[in-house]
């Protein structure tokens, strides 16, 4: 009436087979669980471009072309695609934009054009006064736009920190 419950016998050859693969499942399984290295979520990065709100009256005439092509102060940021997002002026001197999305623990690189620098840049990209969450940035990459344009490259960590 009762069966008995076979359970199957493997050569003792096999046997250290079972715990490799046990051990296996184990340690993935715990390693799944625990904070990677890699990058991964998002943070936010407010940048702060310290510059004359009007246009310059001193603006030579050979600057003037580059000054009305480039309109009001934005950013073009990797992130992004690259795409043109003006920046908020805070009169008399400063332009300020806060993005949610910048990518943690991943380098990223953006430019700043203002018509005042069109004197020092025929397409008016910033090379000095930027700041990101505070810190002030040096230019060190170029950046896709007329040709290769100064830029500013960065990474940013889970806190906010930032660096370049």
């Amino acid at each position: 009436m009762y069966r008995e419950l076979v359970v199957p016998r493997y050569p003792s050859c096999v046997r250290p087979a079972h715990w490799i693969i046990a051990a296996i499942v184990i340690l993935t399984s715990v390693s799944c669980g625990r904070n990677s290295t890699s990058p991964t979520g998002s943070g936010s990065l407010r940048i702060v471009f310290e510059g004359s709100t009007t246009r310059r009256s001193n603006l030579p005439a050979s600057a003037i072309g580059c000054a009305n092509a480039v309109g009001v102060t934005h950013i073009h940021p990797s992130w992004r695609n690259f795409d043109n997002f003006p920046l908020q002026a805070v009169p008399p001197d400063r332009y300020e934009i806060t993005f949610t999305d910048m990518p943690v623990g991943s380098r990223v690189t953006f430019r700043v054009n203002d018509q005042n620098f069109c004197d020092e840049n025929a397409t008016g990209a910033v090379t000095r006064n930027v700041f990101a969450n505070g810190v002030r940035l040096v230019q060190n990459t170029l950046t896709p736009g007329s040709g290769d344009e100064p830029g500013y490259a960065l990474t940013i960590s889970s806190t906010g920190a930032i660096s370049q």
